[in-house]
């Protein structure tokens, strides 16, 4: 498969890109390489070849959630600049 000059406008229409006439011959040469990067990789026999949900077999080790020494909201309102008697104050964000 080649990509011309109308499917890239098409590519770009639909991606929302503004393509310079001076970066279409770089795009079309990248697009067309890739294309055919993908075409060689199609001739590969992948015959018993598991398809991979992951790409290494590691798994996370995680750690029980243990309850531990806590601040005090008191203690962790102390060095507020701004605060009332249960919550940090800060700017306004949104109009």
């Amino acid at each position: 498969m080649k990509v011309d000059h109308e499917t890239l406008q098409k590519i770009a229409h639909l991606a929302r890109l503004d393509v310079k006439p001076e970066e279409e011959a770089d795009l079309l040469n990248s697009l067309n390489g890739v294309l055919t990067w993908m075409e060689q990789l199609n001739e590969i026999d992948t015959t018993g070849v598991e398809p991979l949900t992951h790409i290494s077999m590691e798994t996370n080790v995680l750690r029980d959630d243990v309850v531990g020494n806590q601040l005090s909201r008191e203690r962790a309102l102390s060095n507020a600049p701004q605060h009332d008697e249960q919550f940090f104050e800060v700017p306004k964000v949104l109009e």
